[in-house]
């Protein structure tokens, strides 16, 4: 099911069920609250783990469980990612979240939330934390706004499109200085089609590949492997930048295990390929991303030849932020080049 939606003037939880980065680095959590009232009319609730680091998975589950029993409450959107949501998974009530469904924002170890969510039924949407969207430095980006605010507030078939420029690059949160520069952007580069021709609709499943591969390991909160038959798989790496032999791996246990062959389609994010603590050159960023795509195709070219698969999507760890509706139906047509997905 679809959660209703918030209006303008609603309160809406700002929650940190992975890292309370907002603790660490205020500035441009305030700014991104600050552009949640101004730029979406929206009123941002902090909960106690908000700004709480190192909280315990059990505090930060019952942020969350408070937050979707809270009628006052219409959307949950997060401060940012982490690394270790998993944990927070056995503390959510189940039947609490299943009565009172909400629309939930998150990337990266939220999919962990996305996934839990996913297997009640509800669809989230994997996008808009506040930090990376609202809290951008210089300023918000009009791409990602765009579909940010049509998964919020106007629902229905929304046309994805590659964007007019792009960025992995960031700058240093702990300098609040960068936060009025605005980022420079490189020139689109459009998707890369490969695989079939045929169309495709489905619903989506996926999220941030690291922790994918998390949920396939621990099983737990998966639905049997028969339930993703017909869905779309779409996959992002995360700023650890993976190797490109990790990536093959991965998909190649899936496609071992047989889950990789149920999905009609694969949307693949953007690599990035740059990051504060890892800065590559261009030649070294060009290789990695080449290496990246490489491992995939040649996965989905021995396991799932039979599907489309659509490369350098702009939803995930770079810049632009297109949302994308987790359980929410996906639309591909290769003929056309063209990706709808249904808020």
């Amino acid at each position: 099911m679809t959660p209703p939606r918030p209006s303008h003037g609603d309160h809406v939880a700002v929650l940190s069920p992975a890292a309370a980065l907002p603790a660490k680095l205020p500035a441009p959590f305030d700014l991104g609250l600050q552009r949640m009232r101004d730029e979406l009319g929206l009123v941002p609730v902090e909960y106690p783990t908000t700004r709480q680091w190192g909280a315990s998975p059990a505090d930060r589950a019952a942020d969350i469980n408070a937050a979707f029993a809270d009628p006052t409450i219409s959307a949950i959107l997060t401060s940012i990612g982490g690394n270790d949501q998993i944990k927070v998974l056995p503390h959510l009530d189940a039947d609490l979240i299943r009565a009172n469904p909400k629309p939930f924002y998150g990337l990266s170890d939220n999919t962990n939330l996305c996934v839990f969510l996913d297997g009640l039924g509800i669809v989230s949407y994997y996008g808009g934390t506040v930090m990376t969207v609202l809290g951008r430095y210089g300023s918000t980006s009009p791409h990602s706004m765009e579909a940010l605010r049509a998964a919020l507030f106007e629902g229905g078939w929304y046309d994805l499109r590659p964007a007019d420029g792009w960025t992995d690059m960031g700058k240093d949160w702990a300098e609040p200085k960068h936060l009025e520069e605005e980022p420079e952007l490189f020139p689109g580069t459009g998707w890369q089609w490969h695989g079939a021709n045929q169309q495709v609709e489905g619903r989506l499943w996926g999220g941030c590949f690291e922790i994918i591969d998390w949920q396939i390991r621990t099983a737990r909160w998966l639905r049997p492997d028969e339930d993703y038959d017909g869905r779309v798989l779409f996959l992002e790496t995360s700023e650890e930048m993976p190797s490109d032999a990790y990536v093959y791996e991965v998909l190649m246990c899936l496609g071992e295990r047989g889950l990789l062959q149920r999905f009609s389609a694969l949307l693949m994010g953007r690599a990035k390929a740059w990051e504060i603590g890892r800065q590559t050159t261009p030649n070294e960023r060009t290789a990695y991303v080449e290496a990246q795509h490489a491992a995939v195709l040649r996965a989905m070219s021995e396991y799932s030849p039979d599907v489309p698969v659509v490369l350098d999507v702009d939803f995930g760890h770079t810049d632009p932020q297109l949302v994308m509706p987790y359980g929410g139906r996906c639309r591909i047509d290769p003929g056309a080049g063209t990706i709808a997905v249904e808020y």
